[in-house]
């Protein structure tokens, strides 16, 4: 065993030779534990410092820092030197360019509701009309009375209405809107004709969803005002529409329907792309499916605007960018668009 007997020297020149002789790292750390360890040799030597008289101690414990110190440095500079050796032999050995690019990160996109509703105002705007947005709060005077549903009317039942107590007394005045029409009353409120635009939006129910119904939908309203349009218009209008969202070789076909607020009412319904109008389960046997209402703007509103229901007459429509992405991508749930499954989502 080493004691304070033994020469320093040595220890100091045995350590300083074998320390040469290191050529890794796992060599580098035995080296360490065997000379600077809780049990190395020049460690061993500091703690039999205690039993030497005092003028000793005093030499041998100073001698024995200044080869501690050295050899912690070498220790140091010997590490650096392997590292530098390694990172050499890395560089040198795959000869690694790091100019190269690095590995392609994944781009995200657009969510598939987002993505159709700008193609649905893209085609609208190259066809003369402006987008313009409104309120999702809205009072119950734009969202029904103004549109020809008072308060006793029953087609409130075909809107299941989320309402807000805004004053806390149980006054039902204020609404989450359920559809996009109360901006065809704002905008004529302060917009003389010629009117053409379309406003999209965030629209409520509160109902059960299914697998053709959500809580909450994106809507696109469509308004022109001007003297002398025609149903013609109307049809022409919606027909190039049909067009350039499902193809040029899409079949258009319109039906009577009600709405409150236009007179007469109709949907507009394409040859269903399934089955080619034969007939499947997708079109309900009929070989047609509707994508949109809209009818002629009743003449009522018209004169209620301060226009002149002899000289101006109009168009509206209103459709689902959640119903339109439906039959654009074949999805069979409209719950898929919002439940956040990227596996779902990363097909669009």
């Amino acid at each position: 065993m080493t004691s304070v007997s033994d020469p320093i020297s040595e220890i100091e020149e045995s350590a300083m030779r074998e320390l040469g002789r290191v050529s890794d790292s796992s060599q580098l750390e035995a080296w360490r534990h065997g000379y600077l360890g809780r049990k190395g040799k020049l460690t061993r030597v500091l703690r039999g410092l205690a039993d030497l008289p005092l003028e000793e101690r005093r030499s041998l414990g100073a001698e024995a820092n200044r080869i501690k110190l050295r050899l912690q440095a070498a220790y140091q500079e010997q590490r650096a030197r392997l590292e530098q050796d390694r990172v050499a032999k890395v560089t040198e050995g795959e000869r690694l360019d790091v100019t190269l690019p690095g590995p392609p990160l994944p781009r995200g996109s657009l969510h598939p509701i987002t993505q159709t509703l700008r193609d649905v105002l893209e085609a609208f705007e190259n066809m003369g009309f402006q987008v313009v947005e409104g309120p999702e709060i809205e009072w119950d005077y734009y969202n029904f009375e103004a549109l020809r549903i008072p308060a006793d009317h029953p087609a409130r039942d075909m809107w299941d209405t989320l309402w807000i107590d805004h004053e806390g007394d149980g006054r039902r005045s204020m609404l989450l809107r359920t559809h996009t029409s109360p901006n065809q009353i704002r905008i004529m409120e302060h917009t003389q004709p010629p009117i053409r635009v379309v406003v999209p939006g965030k629209c409520y129910r509160f109902e059960a969803t299914d697998p053709t119904h959500e809580w909450m939908m994106t809507q696109v309203e469509g308004l022109a005002i001007d003297d002398g349009i025609s149903m013609a218009d109307l049809k022409g209008t919606l027909t190039e529409f049909a067009r350039r969202i499902f193809g040029e070789e899409r079949s258009v076909a319109f039906r009577c329907d009600y709405f409150p607020f236009v007179e007469p009412g109709m949907e507009l319904r394409i040859d269903c792309f399934i089955c080619r109008g034969e007939g499947c389960r997708t079109c309900g046997r009929t070989g047609w499916i509707e994508i949109l209402g809209a009818g002629m703007v009743h003449p009522e509103i018209i004169a209620n605007a301060g226009y002149d229901p002899d000289r101006y007459t109009g168009f509206a429509f209103g459709l689902g960018i959640e119903r339109i992405a439906l039959l654009r991508h074949g999805v069979d749930d409209i719950r898929h668009f919002y439940a956040n499954d990227l596996r779902f989502l990363q097909q669009f």
